[in-house]
């Protein structure tokens, strides 16, 4: 993958979790509060993969991406043990609400995973485009 091919990708996968964080708030101001909880999740797996990229490592499943992210940002000290407390939760969350039976999401706890996620993308993208790594992230803001 040339440079450039890397930093498109980078991009797209930060556009994607942008995207599921306008999402999650559309669908929290809705009271669908499992569809908010799913979109806050995917907005964080989003901005994960874009660092995974980053570093040029990948897994096919969550999990994997998941104990990637502690290994290689948490354990290193490059982000906060928080943003890997919220992202295991936040995991949980989308799994027990979209395939639990008979288990209803709350607002609260929809808003507190919306949040998280705001954080956890907020953080991905100042570590993208820190020192060292792609400036402007493709030019956005």
């Amino acid at each position: 993958m040339t440079p450039q091919q890397l930093e498109d990708l980078l991009a797209y996968r930060v556009a994607q979790a942008r995207e599921a964080l306008r999402e999650a708030e559309i669908l929290l101001r809705e009271s669908a509060f499992r569809g908010t909880i799913n979109r806050a999740y995917y907005a964080m797996f989003y901005a994960l993969l874009a660092l995974l990229a980053h570093k040029q490592l990948g897994t096919s499943k969550h999990s994997g991406a998941i104990a990637l992210f502690d290994r290689e940002f948490v354990k290193t000290g490059l982000f906060p043990r928080e943003l890997s407390r919220s992202l295991h939760q936040a995991f949980e969350r989308r799994q027990t609400h979209d395939y639990g039976e008979l288990v209803a999401a709350t607002h609260d706890l929809a808003a507190e995973t919306l949040a998280a996620a705001k954080a956890f993308v907020e953080a991905v993208e100042t570590h993208l485009k820190g020192p060292g790594n792609l400036g402007t992230l493709g030019g956005q803001t």
